[in-house]
């Protein structure tokens, strides 16, 4: 017969200590990404069917361009975050450090090139 409490069971056998920032850091980017995507599909459903010029036209716009950067960015950063809490569920040893460095950097890579390109639209207009 034990007399420990739950408690007492259970103390020391924690968390890393990341999980709270992770859960609030996903949260934060989730309602930043509301008024980001608004204000993103707004121009963008405008330019649509246009063509290459009219692209070209609303993206050459200081304002529409830092609205896009920062949804692409802010989408990029949410995405990895997502599929980092998923890759460390579901995968264990080598084969989660290997999923965990891929996904980082196809979030960067992704979140980059597409911040580029709407900087290139932007300062070549």
């Amino acid at each position: 017969m034990s007399y420990k409490t739950d408690y007492q069971n259970v103390e020391g056998l924690g968390s890393a200590g990341e999980g709270v920032q992770h859960f609030w850091l996903q949260r934060l980017t989730a309602i930043a990404l509301v008024p980001l995507a608004i204000l993103f599909v707004i121009p963008f459903g405008q330019a649509l069917g246009g063509g290459y010029e009219a692209l070209i036209a609303t993206y050459g716009k200081f304002g529409n361009a830092v609205t896009a950067m920062l949804f692409i960015a802010v989408a990029c950063w949410h995405f990895t975050i997502g599929l980092q809490a998923v890759i460390e569920d579901y995968t264990a040893g080598f084969t989660r450090l290997v999923w965990l460095i891929a996904s980082k950097l196809f979030g960067a890579v992704l979140g980059v090139s597409g911040v580029v390109a709407i900087a290139t639209i932007l300062f070549r207009a």
